[in-house]
């Protein structure tokens, strides 16, 4: 079957059948081995790509920007602040505006509608960067990690998520497994338990790929995980949510013991990154002094042989660039 995404947004997995997840994992392998063989390409010469960044950024903008110019792309930056989208100016104006000069626009902010009226009202290829509730194109990187240093499919693995289950990227990994026919427990605190509205939503694509969606407040829940993967306990904009999320998930935080409750010497530990892990950022230092310890992962599972963070941010611009040349091309 010949797979086309020219011209499709890329607003979140849900959008995608299994098939069409496959073909940007293969694209991205494909262009990984390129770039790592040193051949430049020309897949997107002559392609003008906004970016709109309205939340601060390091792996999303470095992959955006580096993939769309080894590509032959011409890139402009625009954050919070310099422009007047969705101030002065509306979202249906701006977009229609973009229009007139790009060929894709990447959107990373909060509101999931706002990327969704960017696609609409520009009717370009748009892509997701991070929204509140969503991260897709982490998502890839993840499964392309995944698949590089796991020795089974996808669909036989079994994805446990520890933490805040409520936020962007516990719900970005239920889409993504319930899409790819995969095994996924948000593992956290029934304070924080998702959804029921998210749940019912990916409930019927899982029922189309024999996935299994789940939710536990139990650690012992981990016990045949391939995969332990965390998150910051609070998002950005939630700073103010720290101390009640410290004493919510403290007991969930990703240790060496976890590790070893699963029973599986070959867990992977994932992250999105920018971890807190150890004391050298101001924010650790900050909130330790103030009597808050927010790591949300040991030090040593961080540094440890199960940790594969550094190779699933590089994939970070594999899968994006993934992205950009099968929506633009």
């Amino acid at each position: 079957m010949t797979i086309s995404l020219k011209g499709r947004s890329f607003l979140t997995l849900m959008d995608f059948t299994p098939q069409e997840i496959r073909y940007l994992l293969d694209l991205a392998v494909k262009l990984k081995a390129k770039r790592r063989a040193g051949d430049k390409g020309e897949l997107l010469k002559g392609k003008n790509i906004l970016l709109i960044f309205e939340k601060t950024s390091t792996r999303t903008r470095c992959s955006f920007e580096t993939g769309a110019m080894e590509e032959g792309a011409h890139v402009t930056y625009m954050e919070q602040g310099t422009s007047q989208f969705g101030k002065k100016e509306s979202i249906e104006d701006s977009a229609k505006i973009f229009a007139r000069f790009y060929d894709g626009i990447e959107y990373r902010g909060f509101e999931q509608s706002t990327v969704e009226r960017l696609a609409r009202f520009s009717g370009l290829p748009v892509w997701n960067g991070l929204t509140d509730v969503d991260h897709p194109t982490q998502i890839l990187a993840d499964m392309m990690t995944i698949e590089e240093h796991a020795k089974k499919p996808l669909n036989e693995m079994h994805v446990v998520f520890c933490g805040d289950t409520r936020n962007n990227m516990a719900y970005a990994w239920m889409y993504g497994c319930a899409k790819m026919g995969m095994r996924f427990t948000a593992l956290g605190p029934k304070e924080l338990e998702p959804d029921p509205e998210i749940f019912e939503m990916v409930g019927a694509a899982a029922a189309e790929t024999g996935a299994v969606i789940e939710f536990s407040s139990d650690v012992a829940c981990v016990k045949g995980a391939d995969v332990v993967y965390t998150d910051v306990w609070a998002s950005m904009g939630e700073e103010e949510k720290i101390p009640e999320r410290v004493r919510l998930l403290s007991p969930y935080k990703v240790t060496m013991n976890m590790l070893e409750k699963t029973g599986n010497s070959d867990v992977l530990f994932l992250h999105c990154l920018p971890a807190f892990h150890d004391f050298e950022t101001e924010t650790a230092k900050k909130q330790m002094a103030a009597g808050y310890d927010i790591r949300e992962v040991e030090d040593e599972v961080f540094r440890s042989r199960h940790s594969v963070v550094f190779d699933e941010a590089e994939n970070r611009l594999h899968t994006i660039k993934a992205v950009m040349v099968a929506t633009l091309t």
